[in-house]
């Protein structure tokens, strides 16, 4: 009779040469024996230790494996126990189950899920400092538990609204006080906070064309007509958008690395744009989704910083930087509109998780967060220049794009269609027309994301890549 008490023997079978990463083979490993039996009801899986010494893999991997298994209902943790698989299992999904989230399937997906090769917008798993983290986090939850019967100031905690500013005073040279800096959950959190306070609802607003399709799709829900704006060398075509649409309320702009082509507003065109919007009484909402973090030189500094900052409001994010999963981000707004700001944080919007601000305040003060973006730069112009050698063959024009690649591709090629092949192989890239809002100008191509292509698996990912431009070239 089977020990119940006795770890189940579990067979995880690891490619290194997939072009999947480790970590979502391991996932698909263990749900499969799950939901087939093989992990039978009740039983109880090895320890994290125990599977991470079996693979020779990193604790952290098992346990965002074991995390989304949790979040399915699939197994849980007892403490001091261990984990088990669940006595009652969820349903399977129905293969004829409508699917609810059809308008972002093509660009986000896939969720809640280890990032796969190319996938934009998630920095390199395997470089986070998880036990740098770990302790600072577990520190901020015995800090946290001591104020658990008080409430939290909806702007934010102030220790992280201070280092925040002392942080962009350096590195974006945006001086601010740190009353003007409002925490949120994150990019789309901050800009439906600005909008709000704005009360943007009816106005037209500039929008980058290329340009980030969620910034796109929360303009349009908040009520405001886009007026798409093309990018080229310079940046933002500021005459263009003048003579298109002068009287609009907000341009929504990242200047610093333009999304998707990596360009930089020049000088010229940032004076232009300041200068347009101190005219017309317009805002300026600065999008500088990396900061700092830019491969190649100095980051230019920010459009709110310097003269004409008083017509801007910055919003950032830790998403790119440090994990998406930490859900933070911040807003610096302009003194005038300060009170503004904060009465729709209070009432509508406020500052998210204290726990997660206490433990980013520390690795902010502590100098590990410059520190992690020194090592992030090294590490992500190794992965590019390996990336470049792999796909260069295959992509005639490839362009250098923040913390990625523009591969581009003839204009009779349907790069939507793919992108679908390539995520059957496991890869995540992104379509360049979808960073249109005119479907007849836009240009094709695939976004790819050179921040997970680890050197054990990078070979395989690029080749994969290459196989699908092959087999539509063949067809």
């Amino acid at each position: 009779m089977t020990d119940p008490k006795k770890p189940a023997s579990v067979s995880i079978q690891v490619e290194r040469t997939h072009p999947a990463p480790i970590g979502e083979q391991i996932y698909t490993s263990l749900h499969s024996s799950i939901r087939e039996g093989i992990l039978a009801a009740g039983s109880r899986l090895p320890s994290d230790r125990a599977l991470a010494a079996q693979l020779g893999v990193a604790r952290g991997t098992i346990r965002v494996a074991c995390d989304r298994l949790a979040d399915e209902g699939l197994i849980f943790g007892a403490g001091s126990s261990g984990t088990w698989v669940c006595s009652k299992l969820p349903p399977m999904p129905s293969e004829h189950e409508e699917v609810l989230d059809r308008p972002l399937a093509g660009f986000t997906r896939p969720y809640s899920s280890a990032p796969l090769p190319f996938q934009v917008g998630v920095p390199a798993q395997d470089a986070f400092p998880f036990k740098t983290w770990e302790r600072m986090r577990a520190r901020a939850v015995r800090a946290d538990a001591l104020s658990y019967t008080t409430y939290a100031d909806p702007r934010g905690e102030p220790g992280l609204r201070s280092q925040i500013a002392s942080h962009l005073a350096v590195s974006r040279q945006i001086q601010c006080h740190p009353d003007q800096i409002i925490v949120t959950s994150g990019y789309r959190s901050g800009l439906m906070l600005t909008l709000t306070a704005l009360q943007a609802s009816g106005q037209k607003a500039w929008m980058e064309e290329p340009g980030y399709p969620l910034g796109r799709r929360v303009l349009e829900l908040a009520g405001l007509t886009v007026e798409p704006i093309p990018v080229d060398a310079e940046g933002l075509r500021v005459e263009e958008g003048i003579t298109r649409a002068s009287d609009a309320l907000v341009a929504l702009v990242t200047p610093g690395q333009q999304a998707p082509l990596g360009v930089t507003l020049s000088p010229k065109r940032r004076r232009d744009l300041l200068g347009w919007a101190e005219t017309q009484s317009a805002w300026i909402i600065e999008d500088d989704y990396l900061g700092e973090l830019q491969i190649d030189g100095r980051a230019t500094p920010a459009l709110a910083s310097g003269e004409g900052a008083q017509r801007v409001i910055h919003i950032g994010t830790f998403s790119k930087t440090m994990s998406p999963s930490l859900g933070l981000g911040f807003v610096v707004v302009p003194k005038m509109l300060t009170e503004q700001f904060v009465e729709i944080a209070a009432v509508m919007l406020p500052a998210p998780n204290r726990t997660t601000q206490l433990a980013v305040a520390e690795f902010l003060a502590d100098g590990h967060f410059l520190r992690h973006l020194r090592q992030m730069k090294d590490l992500y112009c190794e992965r590019r220049a390996c990336a470049l050698t792999h796909l260069s063959k295959t992509f005639p024009v490839i362009l250098r794009s923040g913390l990625g690649l523009v591969a581009c591709l003839p204009e009779t090629a349907n790069d939507a269609m793919l992108v679908s092949k390539a995520r059957e192989l496991g890869l995540a890239p992104s379509a360049l027309s979808l960073w249109y809002t005119d479907a007849t100008h836009a240009k094709r191509g695939f976004i790819l994301s050179i921040t997970n292509l680890r050197a054990d698996s990078i070979g395989a990912a690029c080749a994969a890549l290459n196989d699908v431009i092959a087999a539509q070239v063949k067809a």
